[in-house]
């Protein structure tokens, strides 16, 4: 008996991509030893996309889908596919075509020499504007300052997962998971495989710098306590730095100078309150995640499906 592969494909506002990437996917399989399944999750889109998975799933024995209320976000909508996804092993990948899945037989070639875990690493593509390639460098770059796990530069959620992998992830009960973070925490054996992303076939791109920072943010807060750390450090260093001006006063007033400077007191309080702000803002971040976490909520909100014993 072969083994079942899952393909699992977050979707939102991607009705022309969607029959284009199953059809590669399909000819991939054809000249592999493997059964496979495919599970598109519509992320509450707003264009035809429900539709065209509905159709082809009247069609196509092995293709299921899943129909979120309203849209909750990618990362919910991968651990919806991990969720009910049934195969020995699961790959995600995104439905816009970037992530090729001519790389599948690598991926499972990999995976059948016992690595648990086969993620991709995107080489810069000089073909995306300097702004794409700009907030792609920096979103790393900050989520490994403040992090204590190192996500490489150009991994994404284009992936391999062995089902005891997937098994461990569906334990997880957090609030709005940080899934790109998570597989890496885990551990387990995994291997990197570079690859030359393909263009966009259709749409545009659902990230930009404000949204790139947001995931960087929200990844640094769901893996990691460093940032409040740091608070602590910064409140450290400049109590130390404000104990250096007092022997300055102590001498202007033994020798009857005038502390003078209004200008210098008023930009240092204002750079002060900044810095108590920012720090708050910090401490907010963590205790709204508390209280998030404490509702218990479900991730992600299920309207239809055609999958059997889960409506």
């Amino acid at each position: 008996m072969n083994k079942l592969v899952s393909i699992v494909i977050p979707a939102h506002n991607e009705e022309e991509n969607i029959i284009v990437i199953v059809d590669r996917i399909e000819k991939v399989f054809e000249t592999l030893t493997y059964d496979f399944e495919i599970l598109v999750v519509d992320d509450g889109g707003t264009d035809r996309t429900l539709e065209v998975i509905e159709d082809l799933a009247k069609i196509k024995s092995n293709f299921f889908y899943i129909e979120f209320s309203r849209n909750f976000g990618h990362q919910p909508a991968l651990k919806a596919g991990l969720d009910y996804a049934k195969g020995d092993c699961v790959i995600s990948l995104d439905a816009d075509l970037q992530h090729p899945p001519e790389l599948f037989k690598q991926m499972l070639e990999k995976w059948d020499e016992g690595y648990e875990i086969v993620y991709t690493r995107r080489k810069e593509d000089k073909r995306l504007s300097f702004k794409k390639r700009a907030t792609s460098k920096y979103f790393y770059r900050l989520m490994n300052s403040l992090s204590d796990i190192e996500i490489e530069a150009g991994t994404a959620d284009f992936r391999l997962l062995d089902r005891k992998t997937v098994d461990v992830l569906k334990q997880f009960k957090e609030n709005d998971p940080f899934i790109r973070g998570l597989v890496k925490w885990l551990g387990f054996k995994q291997y990197a495989i570079d690859y030359i992303p393909d263009q966009r076939f259709s749409g545009a791109s659902k990230y930009n710098l404000k949204k790139m920072r947001k995931l960087a943010i929200h990844g640094v807060t769901s893996l990691t306590t460093r940032p409040l750390h740091t608070a602590v450090y910064l409140g450290f260093f400049f109590s130390f730095i404000s104990l250096l001006y007092i022997p300055y006063v102590l001498y202007a007033y033994y020798i009857g100078k005038h502390v003078s400077g209004w200008a210098s007191l008023i930009t240092t309080i204002a750079f002060f309150g900044g810095l108590q702000l920012i720090i708050l803002g910090i401490i907010g971040i963590y205790i709204g995640k508390m209280f998030m976490q404490g509702k218990n909520r479900p991730n992600y909100i299920i309207r239809s499906t055609n999958l059997k014993d889960i409506l």
